[in-house]
């Protein structure tokens, strides 16, 4: 059972990336998915969540009407599209699962995390 982040990378500013979360072992669609990042020498901090339940999604306000959150349940993926994309947004990048359909990150009870992704903004 395990979560598999992937899609990170180095992108100029002002660029987008799309980083993935696959599950393996069990079924996405039955958990609330959040993503998270770290910079470095920096706490970790809730970036963006989608439910379960109706699909209903959370932002941080440093990334609203920059990142979007979606679910593919045939895939078994949450995708996390990251548009304008800014130096600050450096960070590895990860996803947790919940199986209590928190509605907000800080309400999560996290069962799985995955191993991170990188994200890079430089010119």
């Amino acid at each position: 059972l395990q979560l598999v982040e992937s899609g990170g990378g180095l992108v100029q500013p002002g660029g987008s990336l799309r980083l993935s979360c696959t599950a393996s072992g069990f079924a996405l669609s039955n958990y609330a998915i959040g993503w998270f990042r770290q910079a470095p020498g920096k706490r970790r901090e809730a970036v963006s969540l989608i439910s379960s339940r109706d699909g209903s999604t959370y932002y941080a306000d440093f990334v609203k009407d920059r990142f979007t959150i979606s679910r593919d349940n045939a895939k078994n993926t949450v995708y996390l599209q990251m548009n304008g994309l800014k130096p600050e947004d450096t960070a590895v990048y990860y996803c947790a699962a919940d199986r209590n359909d928190a509605q907000t990150p800080k309400e999560m009870t996290i069962d799985f995390w995955g191993q991170g992704t990188p994200v890079t903004v430089s010119s």
